[in-house]
Formats: structure tokens, C-alpha cells, sequence
């Protein structure tokens, strides 16, 4: 692929885009990020805030534990943290420099503020607003479609910046309509290191650290480790405990960053963590490294681009047969090798659903790299699913087309059923 082409230098804007840091499950973060700009906005600490936020946002903060909150959950307390110590210019990484003071304060504001949240009626999956208000002036800020995606800011209900929803999801944003499988390997095989090694070399730093923090302490349920004690220390099982650690750290309130993945922390661990691990045991040299994480990265952000940031469909599934294809990559694997792996990988795993951020994301990542792996070790013993198999298509890109349809058409009714049991609408 030509540097100087459209294609390469869309490439490059997608990643740059979407492998950014993030501190805390990024539902939650959002919130807080939007609380912050509203408070910002405001001049002042509300004493009221108001939350609308849609289902797979509600689904995504229930459970998960908010960073430097000690110990909090939930948009209340992602509201709240936001509110009081969120730095808003910094985006994803909006509370991670919470002081000492604000933690200890956050207690008392909770109790002490009014703070309500319902549920919104929005054809959007991913909609925001927060509302905030003090002394009879108010704030809001309104996010769509995208984590810091602001549509709408508006300060005692004047709009101070407004921009059309169609044109939030098109302006200023790469054509992802460009990824394809065969493209993104070529790309792999050809991008200049220089342009991709500062983005990669901080996921590698960053996602490396949250991992080896998620393997040394106890966090949830601790899978990572339960995978490391019970199989051994097999560079499979490694692969599996190491992606399974950095989640195990980051849904239990580990204040370290992660670099993401459409979107999400959990899936930017996925794809990247289990190749790190495998090019370590291989012994492989470090632009051979980048070039897999390239691979593996733009083929996960592929078959996410046509279910969506949020869905039913768990997100870990893409990213670990983007996974799988990246060890194939380091093991020599050539493109047919490396698209029957990703057709093996879904035709096993695309059954998992997202029921929300929390511990058991830890378990679902690992079963979601077993079958990048066994999707790639299938190849080596000439062995395949082949189409008709269900939603498995002969041709790659059909497959993750299907997955896709799955994923944001199909399972639109089982989210709805997943969010009434967890709001205990369905008793």
C-alpha cells in the first residue's frame, strides 16, 4: 500500500483515532466526562444533577467499579466524580487525576446532592445527557453515537454548541468502509513502523502494566490467575491470563490507563495482549511485533464497524479472533491461513452476549482468545469450517458481514430482555 495513498493515510487516521487511553470502563467514563464538561460549563459545583442516559450505557455502569472513587459504582457515583474532580479537556482520561481531597469529599456529595437518572428514549444505543444545575442557572451536555461525542452544550438553555446527529456519526471521521481484510494484511505488511510506533508502543506499554497489575493483586474474580493456577503456565493459557488479568483490574477500580479499541478498554486488551505474550515466547523481532498488532487492531475495529460501539453482541468475540489472526501473523500464517482463522474463530464464539461491564468480562475474554487460538491451530491440522455452518460463510469478508447483522439487527430484542432482568423489569 502507497504511502502517500488515501487508503494508507485513512488507515493511519483510524487508528490514531481509535487506539486512545482510557481510565475506567468507558461508559462509565463517558459520564463523568460529560458531568465534568457540564460543570465546566456551569462555573460552579451543582447541587442537582440529572442523568439520561440509554439502556447499553445503564447496562455498562450497574456493575463496574469507577476509578478513584474507593470503591464506587455506578452513574451516580461516575456523575458525581466527574462533577467534583473531572478534568475535561483530557476526554477518556477524564478522572485520572482525582485528588486526595475530592475522593475524600465524594461521600458527603452524594449524599448531600440530588442526583436522579432515567432511562432514555433515544433510537441511539449510545446517548448521554447530563443535566446540572445550581443557584438557578443549569448546564447540559448532551454525548451521541461516540463516547466524547458532543452534540449538544448548552449553559441557562442558551445552546453554546450544537451539531446534527447525522453528522456526528460522518464529520471528521475516517471512511471506515475502506477496512477489508485483504487490504488491512497488506497494510500490516507494508506500513512504514515510524508512522505506527508511538500509538503502538503505547498500547503495548500501557496494556502490558494494567495486566501484570490485574496478575499480582486481587481483583474480581480473579481469572487471570484461576487460568495461570489451574492449566500451567503454557504460553495458551498465558495468552488467555494475561488478556483476562488487565480486564480483571479494570471492571474492579484499577486506576491505571488502557489503551482502547472501538471504544472499549476490555476489547483493546483482547486484540493486543495475547499477540504481545505469543511474541515474546516466539522470540520474534519487535517490527514484527507492530506489524501483527496492526493486523490484529484493524481487523477487530473491522467486524466491529458493522455491529457498532454497544450491542448485545460481546465485543470480545471480534476482538479475539482479531487475536487469533495476529498469532497466525507472528507464526508465519499466510492471508488464506489468516482469514480461515478469523471465519473459525466466529463460527465458535459469536453465541456470547454482553450483559454489562463486570468481573465475568474477564471470563468471556478468555474464551474469546481460546478461540482465536483454536481458530489458527484448526488451519495447521487442515481443518475448517466451511459455509453453510450456520452463519460461517466460505468468503471472510460475508462472514464478518453476517456477524455484523447479528450483532446490531439480530440481537436488538436480546438486549432489550437483558436490560429489563438487570433493572428487575422482567420479575
Amino acid at each position: 500500500m502507497e504511502r502517500n495513498s488515501l487508503q494508507y493515510q485513512t488507515y493511519l487516521r483510524i487508528l490514531e483515532r481509535e487506539l486512545v487511553p482510557a481510565m475506567g470502563c468507558t461508559e462509565p467514563i463517558a459520564i463523568a466526562y460529560c458531568a465534568a464538561k457540564a460543570r465546566a460549563v456551569l462555573g460552579k459545583i451543582p447541587d442537582t444533577i440529572h442523568v439520561i442516559a440509554s439502556g447499553n450505557i445503564i447496562k455498562n455502569v450497574k456493575s463496574v467499579i469507577v476509578p478513584n472513587t474507593n470503591g464506587g459504582r455506578g452513574i451516580e457515583v461516575a456523575a458525581a466524580v466527574g462533577v467534583l474532580g473531572g478534568d475535561e479537556s483530557k476526554a477518556l482520561e477524564v478522572i485520572a487525576s482525582v485528588s486526595d481531597e475530592v475522593k475524600q469529599s465524594l461521600a458527603d456529595y452524594l449524599k448531600n446532592a440530588k442526583i436522579t437518572v432515567c432511562p432514555a428514549e433515544s433510537e441511539y444505543v449510545l446517548d448521554i445527557t447530563v443535566r446540572v444545575s445550581t443557584g438557578g442557572h443549569c448546564a447540559e451536555v448532551r454525548a451521541v453515537n461516540e463516547h466524547t461525542n458532543l452534540v449538544l452544550v448548552s449553559k441557562d438553555n442558551e445552546v453554546l454548541e450544537e451539531k446534527a446527529i447525522t453528522a456526528a456519526e460522518n464529520s471528521d471521521i475516517p471512511d471506515y468502509t475502506v477496512l477489508s481484510v485483504n487490504d488491512i494484511y497488506e497494510f500490516a505488511n507494508t506500513a512504514n513502523v515510524n508512522d505506527v510506533k508511538k500509538i503502538l508502543d503505547r498500547q503495548i506499554e500501557m496494556n502490558s502494566a494494567i495486566s501484570a497489575e490485574g496478575l499480582n493483586k486481587s481483583y474480581g474474580a480473579n481469572i487471570g490467575k484461576v487460568l495461570l493456577d489451574t492449566y500451567g503456565n503454557d504460553v495458551r493459557i498465558r495468552a488467555r491470563a494475561c488478556a483476562a488479568a488487565g480486564s480483571d483490574a479494570r471492571m474492579n477500580g484499577c486506576e491505571l490507563p488502557v489503551v482502547i479499541n472501538s471504544g472499549s478498554g476490555n476489547q483493546g486488551m483482547t486484540t493486543s495482549l495475547p499477540v504481545i505474550e505469543f511474541a515474546k515466547e516466539l522470540g520474534v523481532e519487535q517490527e514484527k511485533l507492530y506489524r501483527a498488532l496492526l493486523l490484529s487492531n484493524l481487523l477487530t475495529l473491522h467486524q466491529k464497524t458493522g455491529i457498532g460501539r454497544l450491542s448485545a453482541y460481546c465485543g470480545a468475540v471480534s476482538a479475539g479472533a482479531g487475536a487469533g489472526a495476529g498469532i497466525a501473523y507472528l507464526k508465519g500464517a499466510n492471508l488464506p491461513a489468516i482469514k480461515q482463522t478469523l471465519i473459525n474463530a466466529l463460527a465458535i464464539t459469536s453465541g456470547i452476549i454482553c450483559d454489562g461491564a463486570k468481573s465475568s468480562c474477564a471470563a468471556k475474554i478468555a474464551t474469546a482468545v481460546d478461540a482465536g487460538i483454536l481458530g489458527y491451530e484448526m488451519c495447521q491440522n487442515n481443518q475448517r469450517f466451511c459455509g453453510g455452518d450456520g452463519i460461517v460463510e466460505d468468503d471472510v469478508e460475508s462472514t464478518i458481514r453476517n456477524v455484523g447483522i447479528l450483532g446490531k439487527v439480530g440481537m436488538r430484542e436480546t438486549d432489550r430482555v437483558i436490560m429489563r432482568m438487570m433493572t428487575g423489569q422482567n420479575q
